[in-house]
């Protein structure tokens, strides 16, 4: 099966045998959960867990792999997804191993509320440390210093962004790679329609 989240967010997640986890990469509405299938693959070693529920589509796996073999545009379309999913996946790893803890969070909640076009998540600080592979302490305290500068309100589990442009600056450029290549994308989007 396939998963299309028009209005929710799916964490691609690499799971290790200890518990611990990390995300590889987010999937909003501009994408699909579970392209192994177009890549020859009828698994993948990641677990996909929704953040944020909402909308969504799911298709039958067959249906959409025929449309991939026999119709260039649906390929161009789904091939040109898979290359904005393996950037962001890059851009992530890039990102846990250089960056501090600060600038993942800001990384994090940008690229979030992009594909949720809002400015507000209900997200607790345990389920932002498993996604960055962090301890939660790491994120209290990043969440707090992004709260006393006045970027952020968070309250149990309720995150508001009080000035995108202060955590835009406070996030790392992997922010930037990964927004310029959805941008890319959905720039294709609209050109195909």
């Amino acid at each position: 099966m396939l998963y299309f989240p028009s209005h929710s967010l799916i964490s691609l997640v690499s799971l290790l045998q200890n518990g611990q986890s990390t995300e590889l990469a987010l999937v909003g509405p501009e994408g699909i959960v579970g392209v192994a299938v177009f890549l020859g693959g009828n698994s993948t070693p990641f677990r996909s867990v929704v953040q944020s529920g909402g909308a969504g589509l799911r298709l039958p796996a067959k249906a959409l792999q025929d449309e991939f073999d026999n119709d260039p545009g649906v390929r161009k379309i789904l091939l040109r997804y898979i290359q904005s999913l393996i950037t962001s996946i890059a851009q992530s790893g890039t990102c846990n191993r250089h960056h501090s803890i600060e600038q993942q969070l800001s990384r994090w909640l940008l690229t979030s509320m992009d594909r949720l076009e809002t400015q507000e998540l209900n997200m607790t600080q345990e389920l932002i440390a498993n996604m960055l592979g962090v301890r939660r302490e790491g994120v209290t305290e990043a969440a707090g210093r992004l709260q006393r500068r006045g970027i952020i309100h968070y309250k149990r589990g309720h995150i508001k962004v009080l000035d995108r442009a202060q955590l835009e600056s406070s996030a790392c450029e992997c922010y930037e790679v990964v927004k310029r290549e959805m941008d890319r994308l959905d720039a294709f989007f609209d050109e195909e329609s």
